[in-house]
């Protein structure tokens, strides 16, 4: 492992408690540790209901509950309202990614986040999908602080995780921890793409729960 060397991480204007929304382990691992090595008091929330298909989510699902338990860290287990999803994302089935799909989903997760932070005591929140290179990060920032806007008592965090070796220290937990790698978003539209884009490249499709981190060495 590189040896790091953290910040002291603070939540901005007074805040306390952190409700962390997780897209998934790999994503999630640096950005829980750089919290915990502050010792910032805050939550794992796992809602993610446009992964697809169910056995998709439920390997992101258990690999980010299992390192949550290993760390101590609680961890909410929310709905995975697949219906809803589909309701909301229809129009958009051949939408870009990190366009207007993407800025729903971003919506969707980020008000069930808020609305649970608000109603259990969290007054800030912030993601882990934004320590990820293909995701725009603005795109996100401004979802997470659109959805905090609505609760006076809650703030969303825009902690920039990539910088000062967030993203290399991404890819080594999860080298050390030997997470499951995923190889697409995570919607069945971005499984669609990413499929048809191997096939014109001649590659062999999407195997799921297939390759961990750290195997090609």
């Amino acid at each position: 492992m590189t040896e790091l060397v953290r910040e002291k991480l603070d939540l901005p204007e007074g805040k306390s408690k952190l409700l962390l929304h997780s897209c998934c382990a790999p994503c999630s691992g640096e950005v829980m540790e750089a919290i915990q090595a502050s010792g910032i008091e805050y939550a794992i929330f796992f809602y993610n209901p446009n992964i697809h298909p169910q056995k998709e989510y439920l390997l992101r699902k258990e690999e980010n509950i299992r390192f949550a338990e290993q760390h101590g860290v609680p961890i909410i287990d929310a709905d995975y309202d697949t219906d809803n999803w589909f309701a909301r994302a229809k129009g958009m089935e051949h939408e870009p990614e990190r366009g207007i799909r993407c800025t729903m989903c971003f919506d969707m997760r980020f008000e069930r986040t808020a609305l649970y932070a608000h109603e259990h005591g969290y007054d800030a929140i912030s993601s882990s999908l934004g320590i990820s290179r293909w995701k725009n990060m603005q795109q996100i920032t401004d979802c997470g602080i659109r959805a905090a806007e609505k609760y006076p008592d809650l703030l969303y965090w825009d902690y920039n995780w990539r910088k000062k070796g967030g993203a290399s220290r991404m890819i080594e937990i999860s080298k050390r921890e030997r997470f499951y790698q995923q190889e697409y978003c995570g919607c069945v539209y971005s499984l669609r793409d990413t499929n048809l884009h191997r096939k014109a490249q001649g590659r062999p499709l999407i195997k799921l729960g297939v390759l961990y981190y750290g195997d090609e060495e």
